[in-house]
């Protein structure tokens, strides 16, 4: 190889290496250019306003009132003979106000207060929820293209061996010593792997162009992935007893806290409704200047503060203070049936999820013990041929059930790494620790 070649060789694999891209990668990339991530921000900041909205009704409120106005008015005044006489009065006038009020007994801006803090949380749990789903979304992809290239590689080995049977049929066919069903059979079986390679592309087309949404590029290359690790078996589950996360669940899942901040949000909207039928006592200053304000203060100045305090009591609105109380009321139970229902869903995906971890570390083992007994079975009924105790059929089954086997291992190593990021996220504790564990899994080239 000559110098230039082996130079280029070397920046080839340099940068497919700097390029190399595992799972945390392309979360941290997600983080920055994935769009509902980034609207699932402006969300959040927008639903976090509500407690300060919320609050505003129990602060004091200044405000302040200036008018001026030019007037041209004709007053009609009696005179001493018992007549009148018109005085025509052409002057500005102004007036000046400010006022500070503060509220002393306002239940429905308290209930508003009250709600304001359980919208904000609402917001900050559903933000946390979403934050979690892209962890999850992206490992789904990640994996799902990986598994793609696995089903293709499977593919291309299966189209290969039944190449070569097809090959070696149609040989023995010619001499007399092979059938025109041996012949048939490869050809058959080479055509459902070619049918399967073309299914594993359009999966893995589909989700390296996902993969690429969530980090702002048209697609990813599959050779920009970094592999499963050969030596993968299982993640530690801590701890192993399913008590402990269903409570982890019923206290961290972001959609729980969120259904409960909703249904805070409903009981508070139900006190704001009642509150129509309290009084409101406000406690208010006044400094007021006015200049010839009209025409009974014409060309006199008054300088005026006023303390004092304000009550209103409602007490007729047409019923319609009680029937939003009744909406109100009729929304907040809706709101407890739907967190009822949402717990006992994700209780149910909390435990199928503790089962997958702990029936996929078994079925990891199985697999990896049935791939090496498809390996040794193949070689066997290779052997067996040549001792004319087995058929061409034979070998093709056994190569069939070795690339199942082969398959079968890589959907459950994938399989796994998803049940037990969908646990942690279920549980409401996935976190970028966790998927830094997921990440030290996949081969680091």
């Amino acid at each position: 190889m000559s110098r230039y070649s082996l130079v280029t060789a070397v920046l080839l694999l340099s940068s497919t290496q700097a390029f190399a891209m595992g799972p945390f990668a392309v979360y941290e990339q997600a983080l920055r250019n994935d769009p509902a991530f980034l609207g699932a921000i402006k969300e959040r900041d927008a639903g976090l306003e509500n407690r300060i909205l919320g609050r505003a009704g129990l602060l004091p409120r200044l405000s302040y009132n200036y008018n001026r106005g030019r007037n041209n008015s004709e007053a009609t005044l009696p005179d001493s003979q018992g007549g009148s006489v018109t005085d025509t009065r052409n002057y500005n006038s102004h007036s000046s106000t400010f006022t500070l009020q503060q509220s002393l007994f306002d239940y429905e801006a308290y209930a508003n207060y009250r709600k304001g803090i359980a919208q904000a949380l609402f917001a900050d749990e559903a933000f946390r929820g979403k934050s979690q789903e892209l962890l999850v979304r992206v490992l789904t992809y990640y994996t799902q293209a990986l598994f793609a290239q696995e089903q293709i590689d499977i593919a291309q080995g299966k189209k290969k061996a039944y190449e070569q049977q097809f090959q070696q049929s149609e040989h023995l066919f010619r001499q007399g010593e092979g059938t025109r069903t041996d012949i048939l059979e490869a050809e058959s079986r080479y055509e459902l792997a070619s049918a399967e390679e073309i299914a594993a592309r359009d999966e893995q087309d589909a989700s390296l162009r996902e993969l690429g949404a969530l980090i702002g590029a048209p697609s990813v290359d599959i050779g920009e992935l970094r592999p499963l690790g050969e030596g993968f078996s299982a993640l530690p589950l801590e701890p192993s007893n399913y008590e402990h996360w269903h409570e982890l669940a019923l206290t961290n899942n972001p959609e729980l806290a969120s259904q409960r901040q909703s249904l805070e949000v409903a009981r508070q909207e139900v006190e704001r409704n009642r509150a129509g039928h309290l009084p409101k006592v406000t406690a208010y200053v006044t400094s007021r200047q006015q200049e010839s304000d009209s025409t009974n203060t014409f060309n006199q100045r008054y300088d005026t503060n006023t303390i004092g305090i304000e009550v209103s009591m409602p007490l007729y609105a047409g019923g319609g203070i009680s029937a939003s109380t009744r909406q109100a009321s009729r929304n907040r139970e809706q709101a407890e049936y739907e967190l009822e229902g949402k717990t006992r869903e994700i209780l149910i995906q909390l435990r199928r999820q503790f089962n997958a971890c702990l029936s996929g570390v078994n079925k990891l083992r199985a697999y990896q013990k049935a791939l090496k007994s498809a390996e040794a079975l193949v070689v066997s009924t290779q052997h067996s041929i040549l001792g004319g105790e087995r058929v061409n059929l034979d070998v093709l089954n056994a190569e069939q059930q070795l690339y199942n086997t082969r398959r079968d291992l890589a959907q459950a190593r994938y399989d796994y790494l998803m049940a037990w990021t969908r646990l942690h996220h279920y549980a409401g504790v996935l976190n970028e620790a966790d998927l830094a564990k997921v990440d030290d899994a996949f081969d680091r080239r």
